[in-house]
């Protein structure tokens, strides 16, 4: 892309920092339940960010049921993977 058309990263920083501005300010307004979600959401995308993720108890379940099936050699055939392929696309 030429220099030309190039936005400079402190445009995009700045209308990124006006945009939180104008949405903090309007969080004020929101119901509680939605400021608790809104609470949530930002511990969750700082952990996955920038924290150790720990596992809850059923994901290290099924963590385990994985491996465990691993070392007994259950695997799925190629034709299975590519059903589930294409049943996402």
């Amino acid at each position: 892309m030429s220099a030309l058309f190039r936005v400079p990263e402190s445009c995009y920083i700045i209308f990124m920092n006006k945009m939180t501005e104008s949405i903090l300010d309007r969080i004020a307004d929101w119901p509680e339940d939605a400021q608790a979600e809104l609470m949530q959401s930002i511990v969750d995308i700082e952990k996955r960010r920038f924290g150790v993720y720990r596992l809850s108890e059923d994901e290290r379940a099924a963590v385990r049921r994985g491996l465990e099936e691993m070392r007994q050699g259950k695997f799925a055939t190629d034709e299975q993977v590519e059903a589930v392929f294409n049943r996402y696309r």
